[in-house]
C-alpha cells in the first residue's frame, strides 16, 4: 500500500510517495512556477537495488491539474508507482482549518467548503492547498483524500491561553484569537521524544521546538497541547528568518501616523524584512553564526536576541506546564545548531536543564539523540522532524487502514 502527500501552495506542489509496510519515503519530489512562463519538475527516487536517482525537467506547467498529472506520470516512469490504484489515501497538508478540526478529515464537500470558510484566516496558504485538494478529489475520486491541518494538535488549548485581551465580539464574530501552526511537527517530535523516553505520550510534558525560518514553542502537558507561540497568524511568538515574532502592537499604530505605513506595508515589513533579516540583513542561520565568528556585531545581536526570545519561552512554558520531561529542539536550525541550543539551556541548570557539552557539540545531523547529562532531571533532546511522514500515517489512520 501506498499514501501520496502532497503540499499545495499558490505556485509549488511538494510531494512524497510513501511505503506503508516500512514507512519509507519511496519517491519525492516539487513542481515549482506553475503558471509561469518556465516551470520546473524536481523528482528523486528510490531505485529497486535501494539507490537513489533524481530528475530535473524546465518547461511550462498551466496549472495544478497539470501538476499533479506530471507527478503521477514521473512516478509510474520511475517505477515508484505502478498504477494510481496502489494509491490507498492522499495526505494534503492544510494550513488552517480553524475551530472545525481537531483531528484528520477524509475530505468530502462539506469539508471543502469549511476550508474555504477560513481562507480569510490563512489568505496566502488555504487557497493553494485547496487547490491541491480539489485537483485529486477530480482526478482520482475513487482514492481518499485526507486533509491534516497544522492547527488541528493545537485545538485542545483552553480558552485561557487561545484568548486574546480584546472585545468579546471579535471573537465570538470573527475568530479572532490564537490557532497556532507547526502543529504537525510538534505533534510528530512528541510521539518521538515519547518513544526515546519510554513513555506513553499521554504520560509526557514536553516543550517542543520547532526552529527554522520559521519558529515556534509549544507546551505539552500529558501529549495534549497547552500553549503555543504562534498566533491567530504564524507572525507572533518566536524570532523568526523574516517574521518579526512578538512586537509590541504599538509600533503598528506608530509606522502608520508617523511614517505613513499602510496596511500593505506593515504587513510586508513584518513578514518579508523583519526577524533575523531585519537585525543583520541575512535570515540564514549558518551564514549569521559565520559572520558572527568574524566579528559581526549586528550577527552577534541577532543570535543573542533569538537566544534571549527562546529561553523566554523556555521558562514560560516550564511555568505552564509544573513539570518538564523534556525539551524538544527540532527544525533545520534546532536539529543543526549546537550554539543555539547552548545559549538557549545555559542558566537553566536550577530547572533540572543541563546539557552535556560534548554531546550537544557532536554528531550534529545524525538523527536522533539526547544532549543532556546522563542524570539530568529535564532531557534535553534532537529530534529531526518528519512532518509528511506524520501526515501519511494520520492519512492512513484516517481511512481505518492503521
Amino acid at each position: 500500500m501506498k499514501i501520496l502527500v502532497l503540499n499545495s501552495g499558490s505556485s509549488s506542489i511538494k510531494y512524497q510517495l510513501f511505503r506503508s509496510e516500512d514507512w519509507v519515503s519511496i519517491a519525492n519530489g516539487l513542481v515549482a512556477r506553475i503558471a509561469e512562463p518556465k516551470g520546473e519538475l524536481k523528482h528523486t527516487w528510490l531505485e529497486a537495488d535501494g539507490s537513489q536517482r533524481s530528475s530535473e525537467e524546465t518547461h511550462p506547467v498551466a496549472n495544478h491539474d497539470e501538476g499533479i498529472d506530471r507527478i503521477v506520470a514521473r512516478l509510474r516512469d520511475t517505477g515508484s508507482l505502478a498504477d494510481v490504484s496502489e494509491l490507498v489515501a492522499i495526505g494534503h497538508r492544510v494550513v488552517h482549518g480553524g475551530t472545525h478540526f481537531k483531528e484528520p478529515v477524509i475530505v468530502d464537500d462539506g469539508v471543502v467548503e469549511a476550508i474555504r470558510g477560513v481562507i480569510a484566516l490563512a489568505p496566502l496558504h488555504n487557497p493553494g492547498n485547496l487547490s491541491g485538494i480539489e485537483v485529486t478529489r477530480r482526478l482520482f475520486p475513487k482514492v481518499p483524500s485526507v486533509a491534516i491541518f497544522d492547527t488541528a494538535f493545537h485545538q485542545s488549548m483552553t480558552p485561557t491561553a487561545y484568548r486574546y485581551a480584546i472585545p468579546e465580539y471579535l471573537y465570538t464574530k470573527h475568530q479572532i484569537r490564537r490557532y497556532g501552526f507547526h502543529g504537525t511537527s510538534h505533534l510528530y517530535v512528541a510521539k518521538r521524544a515519547a518513544r526515546l523516553l519510554g513513555k506513553p505520550l499521554s504520560q509526557c510534558n514536553l516543550i517542543t521546538l520547532h526552529l527554522g525560518n520559521g519558529t515556534s514553542a509549544t507546551a505539552i502537558r500529558r501529549g495534549q497541547c497547552m500553549d503555543t507561540s504562534m498566533g491567530m497568524t504564524p507572525l507572533e511568538g518566536l524570532v523568526m528568518g523574516t517574521r518579526s515574532g512578538d512586537i509590541d502592537p504599538g509600533v503598528l499604530i506608530y509606522l502608520n501616523q508617523n511614517l505613513g505605513f499602510d496596511i500593505d506595508q506593515i504587513d510586508h515589513l513584518l513578514n518579508r524584512e523583519s526577524g533575523l533579516l531585519g537585525i543583520c540583513g541575512v535570515n540564514d542561520m549558518r551564514e549569521i553564526d559565520r559572520q558572527a565568528g568574524e566579528g559581526n556585531a549586528r550577527a552577534k545581536l541577532a543570535i543573542s536576541i533569538n537566544v534571549h526570545r527562546l529561553k523566554k519561552y523556555i521558562g514560560a512554558y516550564y511555568a505552564v506546564l509544573g513539570q518538564v520531561h523534556a525539551i524538544v529542539f527540532t527544525g533545520g536550525i534546532g536539529e543543526n545548531s549546537a550554539q543555539i541550543r547552548a545559549r538557549s539551556c545555559k542558566g537553566l541548570e536550577r530547572l533540572g536543564i543541563v546539557l552535556d557539552a560534548s554531546a550537544n557539540q557532536s554528531g550534529d545531523s545524525r538523527g536522533e539523540r539526547c544532549v543532556s547529562v546522563a542524570d539530568g532531571e529535564v532531557k534535553v533532546l534532537v529530534i529531526p522532524t518528519n512532518e509528511e511522514l506524520e501526515i501519511a500515517q494520520q492519512a492512513m489512520t484516517a481511512v481505518g487502514l492503521q
